[in-house]
């Protein structure tokens, strides 16, 4: 009989997690919320996140439902299924040289305390604005 190996962590794994991680929050669902939904553990909401764990077809089907998207969208192949403006939005201007340059200085701060506070300043400032698109 063959020994099984262990299946490594692969990119696709890691890049599905974090489009679902992102999904979730945006839509303001925690780890635990969606995972009662789909009938799991939290921590198996973080192992598909983290993309330590792969998630298979039925069930990211039902993350895909849970999240309002399509399984191609968590695979980052169907741009057109995203039904919540803000993340599209976001996808649009996520390689942008601002939003790269703003992330690349906002992970240097170390401080917690900081962070937040830059994130109620940034939260201020939009207030009453329009989105640029």
């Amino acid at each position: 009989m063959m020994s099984r190996q262990p299946i490594a962590k692969s990119e696709i794994d890691a890049n599905v997690g974090a489009r679902i991680r992102a999904r979730r929050k945006l839509l303001g669902l925690s780890q635990g919320a969606l995972a009662e939904r789909l009938g799991i553990t939290f921590q198996q909401v973080q192992k598909y996140e983290k993309g330590s764990n792969r998630v298979g077809s039925s069930r990211l089907q039902s993350i895909a439902i849970i999240l309002g998207t399509t399984p191609a969208a968590l695979f980052g192949e169907d741009p057109s299924a995203s039904e919540v403006p803000e993340l599209s939005l976001i996808e649009r201007h996520l390689g942008s040289n601002e939003n790269v340059a703003l992330n690349k200085a906002f992970m240097k701060i170390t401080d917690p305390g900081t962070r937040k506070a830059i994130i109620s300043l940034i939260k201020s400032l939009a207030e009453g604005t329009e989105a640029v698109e």
